[in-house]
């Protein structure tokens, strides 16, 4: 019980005497302590908050102006054209009530418009930024060739750009995601439409978007465009909240993503040391994350960061009608999982974060902790793994009060969720390959109650020393954590370390209270509910077939080297793989992002074109083919980036059609399309942490995801350095026509005209040769 006493401030006994008062200074510091924390926060935040006010402004600036115009009417001029004057009429009126002398007010009313004047600078720089922001026509010019409107648009971006720009000091100059014409879009999605269909399919489809188009679709679009105007960006809240919070399906494996460790590296074997500097580095990321100090991601225009906001701290609320997201300002310590227990552990001690080793010696006291899990205990976090609504009930009805609610509280209420698992990972052992694909299967799904899918990120440590990460996909969307995932591998392997006997480095505070074991009441009936949830989670498990697919030696130099687009080549590669292991075409999904836009997140870019099914199904290899299906998918990414994609436009005018009671057929139809291919490619964001040269085998693996269709398939993929691509290949075993392994050997040795020559279909040899004819 000490350490329990230690957490009470002050204790009091009431005797015949009095009240006996007993103070402790100990746990009396840690709060005084945690305040000024909170309070450093508090000021930081406002400091942030007036630096992207202002800008691309500086807060200094405003003294420049005040001197400037006082500069200026020291020399008898002025330069406010008669204002200063009006605001000097208005302050005398003041002067019966206050005591204003001709000159104090004289230097009033300059202060007050040079601060006038400052504001509308800083409203006409933003103004102009934003314009700016809102040509796009450099990303459509030929590599390597820049027009001069480009190079003065990018000279005028730089004038109007501030310096040392914060996380979120672009946010209020990112324009608006625009509202395509409905005849633009309804156009796209027929052009895109037609390797998918038969002629009279074709000319079916053609009939109902003309009649949409012409009718419906005006009306709907007037609504829509109202809502643009009203709202940051028209598509976002809509997206989050129909696609991903209003979903009663499991979150996991159809939502929740993952991100692997070092692919050839795990830099200490021992677990705890693993847990502790990997726990250090995610609380180095929050700090300066919360202190804006981020660089903003440029991609010659900056990038949204409004999904940054709610990396840490955040859950996802289960409801019977629709989830919900919250987010709180701060948490001081993270839930853990291990061995069927829950555990609350302190990340700060008096007023300071804990070092590495001492965050690896409370991992260890929990590990070492022989206590077994009360009845329910240990398969608790299976509700989070089933579906929403049984989860909204038993969550209303057995954690809503006392202890079970507290206890739920610690861990929706923590900074992230980390578990602990005894299984080892990785790419290992004699059957590398296999280990590697059930390493991706454990941080999918886990054994479907060891995760917290509701949490916004699970850290996920294994008994060897490998770790990875589980994300819940509403708040943000995978680059977003992988720029987290990127900093905390590179952090814990080349700036904190280890010693030589593979702990953490650093000294261990003698006053850490243990680690607090989370307590609970889990009645008969609520178990029930546990086990039933337990069982539609392992049966979706179950049903998951996974291969991670490594291509070492061939990347983006040797594409690249060949004038073609890494991204167009493997879009190309995986509709010929999945032209020959189903002998027809399917409608594929790629995401690409609008975060060229305010609170913009993703647009679908609809790979399979009739471009790249003339060159599949051409007889024989043909350069020109392959180059115009590669131009033609770059054309589409760029279009979606830019707000030109279909797929959104045509979602947000279905939900307005369900507002107002209308009946689309072309909408429904379109809407109710299946994706069996469902692509996206990870980007590799932060490439100076990592040294692929001297370093080549600390090599991210990327992450993945479940299919999207039952009779289809997931592909997420990576491109590392020059020389490598990784592939994460997910699809259903209860189909029989899908096996992840298809792209691996499903094509014989034998040559056709050239096109493939070997038994793999993405082979270095072989992609050259596709390009090289």
């Amino acid at each position: 019980m000490a350490e329990a006493h230690q957490a009470v401030a002050f204790q009091f006994t009431i005797t015949p005497e009095g009240i006996d008062l007993q103070l402790s200074h100990q746990a009396l510091r840690q709060v005084y302590l945690s305040g000024l924390r909170s309070w450093k926060k508090r000021v930081t935040r406002l400091k942030n908050n007036v630096i992207t006010g202002v800008y691309p402004a500086s807060p200094s600036s405003w003294l420049f102006v005040v001197i400037a115009i006082l500069a200026t009417m020291y020399t008898r001029s002025d330069p406010s054209m008669g204002l200063i004057a009006k605001i000097q009429e208005h302050l005398a009126i003041l002067q019966n009530r206050c005591y204003f002398v001709i000159q104090c007010r004289t230097v009033v009313s300059a202060v007050l418009f040079s601060t006038l004047l400052w504001f509308s600078l800083i409203f006409t720089m933003r103004l102009c930024l934003k314009q700016l922001l809102s040509y796009h026509g450099w990303m459509f010019e030929q590599h390597g060739k820049v027009s001069n409107t480009t190079k003065i648009w990018a000279a005028m971006v730089r004038i109007f750009s501030g310096r040392q720009p914060l996380l979120y000091s672009y946010q209020g100059s990112l324009p608006n995601l625009p509202v395509p014409a409905v005849k633009d879009t309804v156009k796209r999605y027929l052009e895109s439409a037609r390797p998918l269909m038969s002629d009279s399919e074709y000319e079916r489809m053609t009939t109902l978007a003309k009649e949409f188009e012409s009718s419906l679709g005006n009306r709907l679009q007037w609504y829509l465009k109202l809502k643009a105007m009203w709202a940051s960006n028209y598509v976002s809240d809509w997206w989050e909240e129909y696609v991903y919070l209003r979903g009663r399906g499991p979150l996991m494996v159809n939502s929740n993503y993952y991100g692997m460790d070092f692919l050839y590296v795990t830099p200490t074997p021992i677990q705890a040391a693993r847990a502790g500097n990997t726990l250090h580095a995610c609380l180095l990321y929050r700090r300066k994350l919360n202190r804006e100090e981020i660089k903003p991601v440029i991609l010659n225009v900056p990038l949204c960061a409004a999904q940054c906001e709610r990396i840490f701290n955040t859950t996802r609320i289960p409801g019977e009608e629709t989830d919900s997201l919250i987010h709180w300002q701060d948490s001081e310590y993270v839930a853990v999982f291990h061995r069927g227990r829950y555990f609350r552990l302190w990340l700060y001690h008096a007023g300071r974060m804990l070092s590495p080793r001492e965050i690896e010696q409370q991992i260890q006291r929990i590990m070492d902790d022989s206590s077994p899990p009360v009845p329910g205990e240990a398969k608790l976090a299976a509700l989070t793994a089933g579906d929403r609504i049984p989860w909204a009930q038993a969550r209303k009805e057995f954690f809503s009060s006392g202890v079970n609610k507290r206890s739920l509280d610690c861990i929706e209420k923590a900074a992230f969720f980390v578990a602990l698992d005894d299984d080892e990972q990785g790419m290992r052992g004699d059957d590398p390959a296999g280990n590697l694909d059930r390493y991706a299967k454990s941080l999918l799904h886990g054994k479907c109650y060891d995760r917290w899918f509701d949490k916004s990120f699970t850290v996920v440590v294994y008994k060897n020393g490998k770790n990875g990460l589980n994300a819940e996909h509403s708040l943000a969307d995978a680059p977003i954590m992988a720029h987290v995932w990127e900093y905390v591998m590179t952090t814990d392997s080349f700036q904190l370390g280890y010693t030589e006997e593979g702990h953490c480095k650093g000294d261990v505070a003698s006053s850490l209270p243990p680690p607090t074991r989370l307590t609970w009441d889990i009645p008969a009936e609520c178990q029930e509910r546990i086990e039933r949830s337990l069982a539609v989670a392992q049966a979706l498990a179950d049903d998951v077939d996974f291969h991670v697919l490594p291509i070492q030696e061939f990347g983006k130099g040797a594409i690249k080297k060949c004038k073609i687009s890494p991204d167009a080549f493997i879009q190309i590669a995986l509709q010929l793989a999945y032209y020959r292991n189903r002998g027809t075409f399917s409608l594929t999904y790629e995401a690409s992002m609008t975060r060229l836009f305010r609170e913009g997140r993703t647009e679908t870019v609809r790979s399979c074109t009739s471009e790249s099914c003339a060159f599949i199904r051409s007889k024989e290899v043909c350069r020109r083919l392959f180059r115009t299906a590669a131009e033609k998918h770059q054309h589409l990414y760029k279009m979606a980036m830019t707000g030109g994609g279909i797929d959104r436009h045509l979602f947000c005018l279905y939900l307005v059609s369900k507002y107002l009671g209308e009946e689309s057929p072309f909408l429904k139809e379109v809407l109710s399309e299946t994706w069996r291919l469902s692509t996206s490619q990870t980007p590799l964001q932060q490439v100076e942490l990592f040294d692929f040269i001297n370093h080549p085998e600390y090599t991210t693996c990327g992450g993945g995801f479940g299919p999207v269709a039952d009779d289809g398939y997931g592909v997420s993929y990576i491109i590392i350095g020059e020389n490598m691509i990784n592939l994460h290949i997910s699809c259903k075993h209860s189909c029989p026509q899908t096996v992840s392994t298809f792209f691996h050997y499903q094509f014989p040795e034998t040559s056709e005209k050239g096109k493939i020559e070997t038994s793999k279909l993405i082979d270095k040899m072989s992609l050259l040769k596709l390009v090289r004819i």
